[in-house]
């Protein structure tokens, strides 16, 4: 193995700090990619700069101030299509919600509210199979979405915890819409009917939230009843997975405030 000198070090971090990347100081000293990765991991982590020291802050553990409405419009999504992990490579988990590619503005609109939650820590987005993984890292997210589990959520109850119900309450549109926006959609029916002994088409707009979990729709139904939505259970091969609003008042309401995907 070859020990390079503190001069060494010390003129990458000079050629670094002049604005040239680390792949082209490791060429002109002949020093590994890694190696100058490394130096100047321990020259920010020595003055402090280092990505990972500062320590985030929780509303749960710290008192700190919460975007509430970013909250429930994301706790919408993480029930819908959302979900955490912790691989052991990584300290921190993740949080994940898959967004189809087919809705741009549902992606930004999903990373607004992960910076919004989570201020101190970075977002990305993972590039999958017809969609984007939009995600965020924290050792918080336990504490912000208690509902995670082992297994599907489908598989397991899921409940709101009283802190988590008082936001809903106070910005059930924002839940709504992350149910929309993850596991729900804005379409246009048509229909028949006999008008004076003619049949004649109609067409007529309708929203569709699907969700196998028995608790994530009655949380889905019940915030829609408390804004006066009317709703219906539409039963496919006699499986109450799909709840309907239909009725058109109902649907004027759902469309001032949540709208088609975008």
């Amino acid at each position: 193995m070859k020990f390079h000198g503190t001069a060494a070090r010390q003129k990458a971090l000079d050629l670094i700090a002049s604005g040239i990347t680390n792949a082209e100081v490791a060429r002109r000293l002949g020093v590994p990619p890694g190696t100058v990765s490394y130096w100047l991991h321990m020259d920010r982590s020595r003055r402090g700069e280092c990505p990972g020291v500062h320590r985030s802050q929780c509303h749960r553990c710290d008192g700190c101030s919460l975007d509430k409405g970013a909250y429930a419009y994301l706790l919408g999504l993480y029930l819908g299509d959302g979900h955490i992990i912790h691989y052991r490579k990584h300290r921190s988990p993740s949080l994940m919600i898959a967004c189809d590619d087919s809705w741009p503005g549902l992606m930004d609109a999903c990373e607004a509210a992960m910076r919004a939650v989570f201020p101190d820590n970075a977002t990305c987005r993972v590039r999958s199979k017809g969609c984007h993984n939009v995600k965020v890292y924290s050792m918080h997210l336990p504490c912000l979405f208690p509902q995670h589990g082992p297994g599907k959520k489908h598989e397991r109850h899921i409940t709101l915890e009283l802190w988590q119900q008082r936001i809903v309450n106070s910005y059930p549109w924002e839940f709504i819409r992350g149910l929309i926006h993850s596991d729900g959609c804005r379409i246009t029916n048509w229909a028949t009917k006999s008008v004076k002994g003619e049949r004649k088409r109609y067409e007529y707009t309708r929203y569709f939230f699907s969700n196998r979990s028995d608790d994530i729709r009655e949380l889905f139904a019940s915030t829609l009843t408390k804004v006066g939505v009317e709703w219906s259970v539409l039963a496919r091969n006699g499986q109450p997975f799909n709840i309907s609003v239909a009725r058109k008042a109902s649907v004027a309401l759902m469309d001032a405030h949540i709208g088609p995907k975008y």
